[in-house]
């Protein structure tokens, strides 16, 4: 049975002074995180983080890896951050790893719910609370949910690829959707906010497919069968993160048609920004990553500490599990569109650099879209 949560309060204020920085290609395939002498002598509590891979998004190794290292580390808690590398079974063997070390609470990104719901229900034999980052685990039973509001996140993602089109000056037409992985359940919500976007607006949906693991390979061979059987007749097409977008803008790179159909993308993501400067993809989804590992560091350092009063405080709503209908305490971020003529905002925030943005061919083009 869930716990009882104190009266949900707005979203405190985050005292954790976080930093993104990059990691090489090395750190990606590592799946374990090098421990140091102030991890080893931390007081605060331990906690075992899961990422998922490190192949869907760059942002699991180059965005919340280090921002969570710095949290915990600053926080003076114990982190065992590692990555799962896209297999189910190296999930597991992670998690049982990290339970029979007795970690004080565990953060995962699950790869699906039902190897997900496994992993929670072990730590949850042991009494080790588990939150759900990013990835609601359905039927899992996590002890909370911190993530943006994933509805929102795809409704963003089709109405930018609606205002591209009316920029355009087109207003009806078909569009073909790339969805990303049918285990996620993230996935299934992108799809909900954009496909209602798109048909809102009065366009038509004429080719509708999933791209397993968010495979980026995969995406680009299922789009180009999309492509064929259509004899390229979209107006548009929404893809569901960067990854599935650069792939779809290579098709049509192919086919001389890269700029001209409008594609889209989410996590703003090195690449996806630079595309948007280029104008080959029409709009990335800025997704905070900071504000989201602060909020999800911070809770679990409440819990590792065993002040579940200061966890339930950070609570700003709830989440229904679909397959359990039970209630999820939630801390939910919204989601900003970034067009050409808003790249700046990812910069102010110190997301994205210029230095990392405004490379090669992309320079020309900071320079027109007044980059600094």
């Amino acid at each position: 049975m869930r716990r009882p949560m104190a009266a949900i309060a707005g979203f405190a204020a985050l005292s954790l002074v976080l930093t993104a920085c990059s990691s090489s290609d090395d750190s990606a395939g590592d799946t374990s995180a090098p421990a140091t002498e102030d991890a080893v002598e931390a007081t605060g509590g331990s906690v075992g983080v899961i990422l998922p891979d490190a192949a869907s998004s760059a942002r699991w190794e180059t965005d919340d890896r280090p921002l969570l290292e710095d949290a915990f580390e600053a926080a003076g808690v114990e982190a065992d951050i590692q990555n799962a590398n896209g297999d189910v079974a190296q999930f597991q063997t992670i998690a049982e790893g990290m339970i029979t070390a007795g970690v004080d609470v565990m953060l995962i990104v699950n790869l699906d719910s039902e190897s997900g719901s496994a992993v929670i229900s072990k730590a949850n034999d042991a009494g080790i609370p588990v939150i759900d980052y990013d990835r609601l685990t359905l039927g899992g039973g996590a002890e909370y949910y911190v993530s943006f509001d994933n509805v929102a996140v795809g409704t963003a993602i089709g109405e930018g690829l609606v205002k591209c089109l009316a920029d355009d000056g087109v207003t009806e037409g078909p569009v073909a959707l790339l969805n990303g992985s049918p285990t996620d359940n993230n996935a299934t919500l992108f799809k909900e906010g954009y496909e209602a976007a798109v048909l809102d607006a009065g366009f038509t949906v004429t080719a509708d497919q999933s791209v397993p693991d968010w495979d980026n390979t995969q995406a680009g061979t299922i789009f180009e069968q999309m492509f064929t059987e259509a004899d390229g007749d979209f107006v548009g097409v929404a893809s569901a993160n960067d990854g599935l977008g650069g792939a779809v803008i290579s098709v049509l790179d192919r086919n001389g048609l890269a700029g001209q159909i409008p594609a889209t993308g989410q996590d703003a993501t090195v690449e996806g920004v630079q595309r948007v400067l280029l104008g080959t993809q029409c709009v990335t989804v800025y997704k905070a990553i900071k504000k989201e590992a602060d909020a999800a560091a911070e809770l679990a350092i409440a819990l590792a500490q065993g002040d579940t009063a200061a966890a339930d405080a950070l609570v700003t709503g709830t989440v229904a599990d679909s397959e359990t209908g039970e209630d999820v305490p939630s801390v939910l971020l919204d989601p900003e569109p970034i067009f050409i003529d808003n790249v700046q905002v990812v910069i102010d925030d110190g997301f994205r650099t210029v230095e990392e943005l405004c490379t090669g061919d992309v320079a020309d083009a900071c320079a027109e879209a007044g980059i600094s």
